[in-house]
C-alpha cells in the first residue's frame, strides 16, 4: 500500500486483470515517455467485496491484485520502451482510488470494458463515472493493437463550449505523439425549412467549414508538420461518427462533453466507434498552455 504519501505526477492506469487494461497499460507508455514521467499500475480492491474481514477472503483479493499488477507490467515491459513503471494497490472502491489518484495525475488512462462488463457490449461503469468525475484529462481506450497504432485519425470535437483551444491542444499533441492526421469536426444546426433548399446543407457545411478554417490556422503554423483538415457535419455528430468510424482512433472531446460519454461508446454509439477500436479522450480546460 503506498496511499500514506502525496505521489508525484505520472500516468495513472487504472488495472483490473482485463485485456481492456493491458490495452490502456500499453496505450499509456507513449504518453508517460513523451513527458519523461512514470507510468503507475493502480490496483483497487474494494472493501466492499469481502465486507466480513475474512483472511482467506483477503489474502485472495490480494494474489489476484498482484496477479493483474504483473500481468501488465511485463506487457508494458515487453514494449522495451524507456518507461519507469510503478505500482500502487489501494484498498478502495476502483472509482474513488482513481478519482483520487487523478489529483496528481498528468493523464488517467482505463479500459473501456472492465472484467465485470467485458461481455455486455457497453463502457464500463468506471470508466463512465472517471469521465466526469476525474481532476486530471482521461483517456477511455478500446481496442489498442501496437501493429496498427500509425492507422486512422484522430478528431476533435469541437461543440461549442469554451474549451475549444483545450481540445484542440489535446488533439494535437495526441496526433503529433501518434503520428496521425488530425480532423477537427464542428457540427452546425438549422431550422428545419432551411435544409430542404437546393444544396443548403452542402452551402452551410462550406461556410462551417470556412469559418473552421481561419480558426485552425494559427495552429497550423504551430504545427506546421502535422495533417490537420476542418470538417463540418450538418446535425448530429453521431451521423460522422458512423461513417467514418473505421479511420477513428481516438475522438478528443472537451470536459463539458463527458456526460455524453455514454452516447460516444455506449450504445448507440457502440454500434460504430466501440466496434470500430476507437479511443476517447476526455480533455480539460486547464490544459491549454
Amino acid at each position: 500500500m503506498h496511499d500514506h504519501y502525496a505521489p508525484s505526477p505520472a500516468v495513472v492506469v487504472g488495472v483490473d486483470g482485463s485485456r481492456s487494461a493491458v490495452g490502456a497499460a500499453l496505450w499509456a507508455v507513449d504518453e508517460a515517455v513523451s513527458r519523461d514521467i512514470p507510468l503507475r499500475l493502480v490496483y483497487a480492491i474494494d472493501p466492499d467485496s469481502h465486507p466480513d474481514a475474512d483472511p482467506g477472503d483477503a489474502a485472495r483479493a490480494l494474489a489476484t491484485a498482484e496477479i493483474a499488477v504483473r500481468q501488465a507490467f511485463m506487457a508494458v515491459e515487453s514494449t522495451d520502451k524507456p518507461v519507469k513503471i510503478e505500482i500502487e494497490i489501494l484498498q478502495k472502491t476502483p472509482t474513488r482510488a482513481l478519482v483520487e489518484s487523478s489529483r496528481s495525475a498528468a493523464l488517467l488512462c482505463v479500459g473501456s470494458l472492465g472484467l465485470k462488463h467485458s461481455g455486455q457490449g457497453r463502457i464500463g461503469s468506471t470508466a463512465a463515472a472517471l469521465a466526469t468525475a476525474s481532476h486530471c484529462p482521461v483517456a477511455i481506450v478500446h481496442g489498442f493493437d501496437s501493429h496498427r497504432a500509425h492507422q486512422g485519425w484522430v478528431v476533435a470535437e469541437l461543440d461549442g463550449f469554451s474549451t475549444l483551444d483545450a481540445v484542440l491542444l489535446c488533439a494535437l499533441e495526441e496526433a503529433r505523439l501518434r503520428e496521425l492526421p488530425l480532423r477537427v469536426l464542428t457540427t452546425w444546426h438549422s431550422r428545419y425549412t432551411d435544409i430542404h433548399a437546393p444544396n443548403a446543407v452542402a452551402d452551410g457545411n462550406r461556410l462551417a467549414r470556412a469559418r473552421l478554417d481561419r480558426r485552425l490556422d494559427e495552429w497550423r503554423r504551430r504545427y506546421p508538420d502535422l495533417d490537420v483538415e476542418a470538417v463540418a457535419v450538418h446535425g448530429s455528430a453521431l451521423n460522422y461518427f458512423a461513417r467514418e468510424a473505421g479511420s477513428i482512433k481516438l475522438l478528443v472531446i472537451g470536459h463539458e462533453r463527458a456526460d455524453g460519454i455514454r452516447e460516444l461508446v455506449g450504445p448507440p454509439g457502440y454500434a460504430t466507434l466501440h466496434q470500430a477500436g476507437c479511443s476517447v479522450l476526455v480533455c480539460q480546460s486547464r490544459n491549454v498552455l
